[in-house]
Parts: structure tokens; C-alpha cells; sequence
């Protein structure tokens, strides 16, 4: 099987977009804030203000091979999707707590996920795989090893590893053995504790990767799924991220950056924030129906 999964354009690109982009229920969807009311193609009408998306979903299981075909055909030409690696492989305790199986690793769960992936690796779409660690991940003699085991078992795509505890930081070695197999060491932005891993992170790859949580630090711990995501960057800080973007872009062929502070449409609204002021062709997002005081923020 051929993968185009390295081959890289003449020109460096940044690609800006959000976590995922199918967020239907809920008191944080989407719908009425970033998608018109009615029946819409989701991806399709994202895919039209912009260039790149983060896939989710393959972090709760391997998607359905046919299912990305339909994502691949969706979108632009120049349109790039990047993948959360199944969390089997680096959450093992949450799979077992979702499934009640034991996260052991065969030969027939890594051959199940990249052939879920093949459509966009064959199609030149597959930007990069994604490996986000938990926070508790630490820089020990197990966690060495799984991040090694990652990195071998899927060496053949441009890989990102999200790595959330400062042990990782704190250690030279970490960026020494990244930059050693060209795989990229993530920059995230989310509210810093005692633990968390530093904010400055070298550029270990000819990729570079950003993912912005907000920084709701009330409920970063004690909130759900939707509310811990509940944060709109102001003006200020999207020009403070943007500073980071530009700083490590001109290092990168790729550069990636995607709003993960979901809660009703936040995330694409801070995305056009950046793309304007990175100054990259963008289409205007039409006002949706928002609060009155998000409205006066955006």
C-alpha cells in the first residue's frame, strides 16, 4: 500500500481550523452559533471558511474507512485533516474505564486504525496523527517506553505528540529524542498548574503544532466536556498567540493550529480571529444567533 503521507508543498503553509467540528447536542453545540439552523453538511460547510480540521472522533475509536472517503470528497482540494490517534494507545485506563476491556495493544488494533486512515493518507490529505497524552503521563521509565512504542509503530505519518506533564519539559532529553525522529512536539494553551508542562516548547520537526484550550481554570478540573471549553479568547490574547504562530512558522514547512474551546462555536470565531490577523485569505463568517455579551466580543 502507497502512502502519501511526507510529501511536503514548495512553500511553507499555515493551516488554521478547530478541534473537530461536529458538536450537534448539547448546551454548548454549535448549531445557531457557528451552523445555520437546518439541514446542512457539516464538514462541507465548515470546509468553506477553512483550510484544516482536527479529527476528534478517532480518539474514542477508529473511524469507519468509508465514512472518511465521504469526509476526503467533502472538501477542497488544498484541504487538510489532522488525526487524534485512537486512545487505546495512549489512554489506555480511560479505554478500559469506556469499554470494560483491557487496553492490550496487538498487531490487529494498529492494523484497524491505519486502515481507518487509508483514505486520507492516499488522498494526500492526512496532515499529521496526533498523540495527545493525558496530563498524568510522566516522563518515567513507562511512560518513555509507550511515547517510543508510539512513535516507532506509526513513524511512517507526520506525528504530533501532545505531552501535558512538565516532567517532559523539564528534561532536555525530551526535545533531543523528538527532534532525533523528526516528530513534533505540540505548544498548547490551557490553564497552568503546578504539573503542567512548560509553555515554551522547542520546534522539533518540520511540522509545527498548536492546540488552544482556553483558559477556563475554574472549571478546568471540576467541569464536563462542554464547560471546562466554555472560553473566548479576547482580541489580546489571539494577537499574543498569533506572535507564537509567526515565531515558529518561518522554522516549520507545516504549520498547524486549531481552537480546541468548543462551547458554542467559540472555537471557529477565535479561528477567524487568528486568520485575520495573520493576515490569510479568509471568508467572513456570517453572525449567527449569540448572546449579546459573546456578540460584543467578537
Amino acid at each position: 500500500m502507497y502512502f502519501r503521507v511526507k510529501e511536503m508543498p514548495d512553500d511553507a503553509r499555515i493551516y488554521v481550523g478547530t478541534s473537530g467540528w461536529s458538536y450537534p447536542k448539547g448546551e454548548g453545540t454549535w448549531k445557531g452559533y457557528f451552523y445555520p439552523s437546518g439541514k446542512i453538511n457539516e464538514l462541507e460547510y465548515y470546509s468553506q471558511f477553512f483550510n484544516t480540521v482536527e479529527i476528534n472522533s478517532s480518539f474514542y475509536r477508529p473511524p469507519n474507512p468509508g465514512y472518511v472517503y465521504n469526509w476526503v470528497e467533502r472538501v477542497p482540494e488544498d484541504f487538510l485533516f489532522t488525526v487524534k490517534l485512537w486512545q487505546k494507545f495512549t489512554h489506555p485506563k480511560m479505554y478500559e474505564e469506556a469499554t470494560g476491556e483491557v487496553a492490550a495493544i496487538s498487531q490487529e488494533d494498529v492494523d484497524l486504525f491505519k486502515h481507518s486512515i487509508e483514505p486520507l493518507a492516499n488522498s494526500g490529505k492526512l496532515g499529521a496523527l496526533l498523540a495527545q497524552f493525558p496530563p498524568s503521563f510522566k516522563n518515567d521509565g513507562f511512560g518513555k517506553q509507550i511515547m517510543e512504542a508510539v512513535i516507532r509503530t506509526f513513524s511512517e505519518y507526520r506525528l504530533a505528540v501532545e505531552l501535558r506533564h512538565r516532567s517532559w519539559s523539564d528534561d532536555e532529553n525530551t526535545a533531543r529524542f523528538l527532534r532525533e525522529n523528526n516528530v513534533t512536539w505540540v505548544k498548547i494553551d490551557e490553564p497552568k498548574f503546578q504539573s503542567s508542562i512548560s509553555a515554551e516548547v522547542p520546534v522539533t520537526s518540520d511540522t509545527a503544532y498548536f492546540r488552544f484550550h482556553g483558559r477556563n481554570k475554574e472549571m478546568w478540573w471540576k467541569g464536563d466536556s462542554e464547560t471546562r471549553y466554555k472560553y473566548l479568547y479576547s482580541d489580546d490574547e489571539i494577537h499574543e498567540l498569533v506572535d507564537e504562530v509567526r515565531a515558529v512558522s518561518g522554522e516549520a514547512q507545516y504549520t498547524f493550529a486549531f481552537f480546541n474551546n468548543h462551547w458554542q462555536g467559540y472555537a471557529p470565531h477565535n479561528a477567524m480571529d487568528m486568520m485575520r490577523a495573520l493576515q490569510l485569505p479568509f471568508k467572513e463568517l456570517p453572525m449567527q444567533v449569540l448572546m449579546d455579551d459573546d456578540r460584543e466580543k467578537l
